[in-house]
């Protein structure tokens, strides 16, 4: 009996020996790993598998994409580690926060955050991610065993799954039995708009500061509470590419540190280490800088990490593709590559770790008492504190700290004229010291000029934050603290009257066009003042809505309780007016008060129009203005109704020249076009289409000399990647109402356009008009003057002319006024 109970103990926990090891990815998914590709629910499955097996991992789900799909961040070290894992969390916080609680920093853990496949076409990455959680999870071999006692590793198996399973989905129609590595096989390319971009086409590898989408805001807030001390975002590139790793190319911004720097060095030698013993190809400091903000990569070395890109080549390569050299590329060799600089990372980061925690601790203290850059603070005034208020909530994104009014006259940097001035400094003007620990990411995003040391980088080269949100601001040299916390809400006293004639809204910000979009649902009927006029003392300016009591009430039987709820629910106040007497500018029942009718929109999307733009477009409806839309093909252009289509956007794109002829009846009918940058281009010198693109004369200049070595190199003479140009604005136009005397605006190409003959010229450049950024000598004479935005009439239609992405990357704050405008007020 004794043997017997023996045996059932041994055969017991035998099987729970087994039933403790966690699966291997093949043997959880039913195939081997690189042999096809794993559609996200069943990476997740695969992770809450390996998390209730594994002693050392915790899964933690940080959130959902727009379509619903989980995003998960696994949590792997040793068992020691993760018996303290909120002990070590909270510990390593204190540091990023210049707090002095943290203690016994020689058994503080380095956190090494791994970012898989923020590109859903790079799919390789989250393939990857199931074989790095196993490995680490199980710890098999006592290197990785040894690697864990000094390391957190938070592992991200997929930042954008809805992009990824656009890609899957369509890889696994279009693929046969047998992968085929021709390049031209139809498994090679994908539809429009690809795999890349999430939900919305954004690409979220360039949204990690603004976190204008989901997946990014969530991440966030993860993000912040862990403060990795290493962060690798992994990525693919073309597939005829060999693999790249740090150290990155310049331009490298000016505050990343010495230790950020060396640290890609020691990472990216130890990379080639394993890569040179495998014979496998690769290249570092070349094409990935280190300048915009907004990257898994820089925005990480902002926030003291160091961070860095990897990317294997493989974009579009299926399962296996045959390069230019001749050879196969495998799924199964892309994983290999991936893994192994995954390994190689976490070697180098747990055999610096006390190094990489005290290099940490130190960036944030030093920042706290010694910020970098030539200002110390930076001053936002209040002229629009709809705008600040949205400044305010990107900062609190970031966890940059800033505070109200200080009651001060001081001399500063004036982002508006870029001279140095005096100013006062009011109650509600915004207050950015930078002696605090995000002092790095705050002074990149506020800083008036971004110092580039090369030319050939791979994104925008300028984005200060006012310009951004058409806030003017002061960069000041002293260290000033505001004596608030929030803004002072000034409201006027808002008079009792028992019949108002009518109720006056402003219209200076996106939340008043949201406003308007809930009144109009509610059957509201809305009018714009097209002149200013006074009533009472009060000057009220062009643009101002008016709500008329009669002819709502007649109309809306529950109009009192409509306008009670959107006040409460809008958190706003009508303004109420006695009389439609005024006494300065023209009585209410004058035509200058137009009645404004809900849009019907169509969006245009489709194959040869910018994803991007669509995305922009559609993402800016539906999460910001909460405004119906349909989306069309360029096909159905030709059979518009304009009893059921008004209003006709056109994004950024190409475009055939036959739309010119097929919308001509549908805008002369009543229809608004409204065309934004490449969009314009099908146009030129169409009926009735009054645009014409300005030819910059070249005078006979001597040709700036470039040698063969050079060839990869940006000609600086022509390159504009992304710099800010004053746009001077006709203030009384309907198109500029809300944004001032000027515009900032992103220009990212050359275009510009002659002034309309026939129209109004509501934006224009004049000569000095360049602010900050790249901008080459030849682009800046072609630049000199012309037309970005414009409005002509067409029979009882409207065609609006917009130059630039005004919506650019959903962070362009200031250029939602104008598109808002171009919607609800252009006639």
């Amino acid at each position: 009996m004794k043997k017997f109970f023996a045996f059932v103990c041994l055969l017991f926990f035998g099987f729970q020996v087994v039933f403790a090891q966690s699966p291997s990815p093949d043997e959880f998914l039913g195939y081997p790993l690189g042999t096809k590709f794993t559609p996200h629910y069943r990476v997740v499955e695969y992770f809450k598998k390996v998390a209730s097996t594994s002693k050392n991992m915790q899964l933690q789900s940080y959130g959902k994409s727009y379509e619903g799909k989980e995003l998960l961040l696994a949590v792997v070290s040793s068992k020691e580690n993760m018996d303290r894992l909120e002990e070590l969390r909270k510990n390593n916080l204190s540091l990023a926060n210049a707090e002095k609680k943290a203690t016994n920093l020689a058994k503080q853990p380095a956190i090494l955050w791994l970012s898989y496949n923020v590109h859903g076409n790079e799919a390789n990455s989250t393939e990857t991610a199931m074989k790095v959680l196993y490995t680490l999870a199980e710890a098999k071999d006592a290197n990785i065993k040894d690697w864990l006692k000094n390391t957190i590793v938070i592992i991200d198996p997929c930042l954008n799954p809805d992009g990824r399973d656009r890609y899957v989905s369509n890889f696994n129609m279009v693929s046969g039995k047998v992968p085929n590595p021709d390049p031209t096989a139809r498994e090679h390319s994908e539809p429009w708009p690809g795999g890349r971009p999430n939900h919305y086409y954004f690409d979220l590898n360039r949204d990690w500061a603004w976190q204008t989408q989901v997946e990014t805001q969530q991440r966030m807030v993860a993000y912040h509470k862990w403060m990795p001390q290493v962060h690798v975002d992994f990525h693919e590139q073309s597939y005829n590419e060999p693999y790249y790793f740090a150290p990155a190319a310049e331009p490298v911004h000016q505050d990343v540190t010495p230790w950020q720097r060396e640290f890609q060095v020691i990472v990216g030698k130890n990379n080639a280490k394993y890569f040179d013993e495998n014979g496998w190809q690769y290249f570092t400091k070349e094409r990935f800088d280190l300048l915009y903000p907004s990257y898994g990569d820089t925005y990480p070395l902002y926030n003291g990490a160091i961070g860095m890109t990897y990317e294997q080549g493989g974009i579009r390569a299926g399962l296996a593709v045959i390069t230019n050299d001749g050879d196969t590329l495998t799924l199964k060799d892309r994983i290999d590559h991936h893994f192994t600089t995954s390994m190689a990372t976490l070697e180098s980061v747990s055999g610096n770790a006390s190094k990489l925690v005290n290099e940490f601790k130190k960036y944030f203290e030093q920042l706290s008492v010694n910020p970098p850059g030539n200002y110390n603070t930076y001053i936002v005034k209040a002229s629009n504190t709809a705008k600040l208020h949205k400044l305010g909530e990107l900062l609190t994104k970031n966890n940059i700290k800033f505070s109200f009014g200080a009651d001060r006259t001081l001399n500063g940097y004036n982002f508006e004229s870029q001279k140095t001035e005096s100013f006062k400094v009011d109650r509600n003007d915004m207050i950015v010291n930078l002696q605090q620990p995000k002092a790095v990411l705050a002074s990149v995003l506020f800083e008036p000029q971004t110092m580039v040391s090369d030319s050939n980088t791979y994104d925008i080269t300028a984005w200060a934050l006012p310009y951004a949100y058409g806030l003017n601001a002061y960069a000041v040299k002293e260290a000033v603290t505001g004596s608030f916390t929030f803004i002072e809400e000034q409201k006027n006293a808002v008079p009792t009257i028992a019949k108002p004639y009518a109720w006056v809204l402003p219209w200076t910000s996106v939340a008043d066009a949201q406003t308007l979009v809930a009144l109009q649902k509610q059957k509201v009927k809305v009018r714009i003042a097209e002149e200013a006029f006074t009533i009472g003392g009060k000057i009220y300016p062009v643009g101002s809505l008016l709500i008329y009591r009669t002819e709502n009430e007649r109309a809306n039987a529950g109009f009192n309780k409509v306008m009670s709820n959107i006040a409460k629910d809008f958190n706003i106040s009508f303004f109420p007016i006695a009389s439609g007497y005024v006494e300065k500018g023209k009585d209410f029942g004058s035509s200058v008060y137009r009645l404004l009718t809900a849009p019907k929109i169509a969006v245009v999307s489709g194959e040869g129009i910018s994803s991007q733009g669509v995305g922009e477009v559609w993402h800016f409806f539906e999460q910001e203005l909460n405004y119906p839309i349909s989306m069309i093909s360029t096909q159905s252009v030709a059979y518009l109704d304009i009893n059921k289509i008004n209003v006709l956007i056109l994004p950024d794109g190409s475009y055939s020249e036959k739309l010119a002829e097929q919308l001509s009846g549908w805008i002369t009918a009543g229809g608004k076009v409204i065309l934004i940058e490449d969009a314009i281009g099908p146009f030129i010198g169409k009926r009735p289409f009054d645009i014409k693109k300005k030819e910059y004369t070249q005078k006979e200049e001597k040709e700036m000399e470039r040698k063969y070595g050079e060839k990869d190199k940006d000609d600086l003479q022509n390159s504009i990647p992304g710099a800010i140009y004053k746009v001077a604005l006709d203030q009384t136009h309907p198109l500029s109402l809300g944004l001032g005397k000027f515009y900032y605006t992103l220009k990212t190409d050359e275009k510009i356009y002659e002034p309309l003959q026939n129209g109004w010229n509501v934006g224009t450049l004049k000569p000095n008009s360049y602010m900050a950024g790249v901008a080459g000598d030849k682009v800046k004479k072609k630049l000199a003057t012309g037309m970005l935005f414009g409005v002509q009439e067409s029979g009882k239609g409207t065609i609006v002319y917009l130059g630039t992405d005004v919506l650019f990357r959903s962070f362009w704050e200031n250029g939602k006024q104008m598109f808002t405008n171009a919607l609800f007020l252009v006639n």
